[in-house]
């Protein structure tokens, strides 16, 4: 178990594989052990989903959203677990009751508060809540499974 209660993009990076143009947290904050956490998304209009969705119209995809969310537990897990550098990979295994409310633009600093409602260390199933909100306004909501991958040893 670690005490750090916050993830900047380094070790973000050491914990969750994914990379541009599919990383969708700049940093994770607040981190309650692997029971909550706080993940920071400064949403811009370089990324590449913008060119298509929508031209003229800028609207980050909510998938993209909801990724947001697990990659912020995934990370809040990878923390609590000491998993930097240790190959964790993650899948969904479900998405329920998602909602979107609220459109997500280029400028927008999107908060992805997730909070762990089934799993432990060492197990491979998790349950999470999730809710992304722009200005205190909700976005998007969401409870998502995952199996962790998580190496042997």
């Amino acid at each position: 178990m670690s005490d750090l209660k916050s993830a900047d993009i380094n070790l973000i990076q050491r914990i969750i594989p994914h990379r541009y143009p599919f990383l969708l947290v700049d940093r994770v904050e607040d981190i309650d052990g692997y029971s909550s956490a706080r993940g920071i998304k400064n949403v811009t209009f370089n990324e590449p989903h913008f060119q298509g969705h929508f031209p003229g119209k800028p609207i980050m995809p909510g998938v993209t959203i909801v990724e947001a969310m697990a990659q912020t537990a995934a990370v809040m897990v990878g923390v609590d677990m000491d998993m930097a550098d240790k190959e964790l990979l993650i899948y969904f295994m479900a998405i329920d009751g998602c909602k979107f409310r609220r459109k997500v633009i280029p400028g927008d600093m999107l908060e992805l508060n997730v909070e762990t409602t089934r799993g432990k260390p060492g197990g491979k199933v998790w349950k999470f809540k999730g809710r992304a909100t722009v200005g205190g306004e909700m976005a998007a909501e969401a409870e998502f499974t995952a199996m962790m991958d998580m190496p042997a040893g």
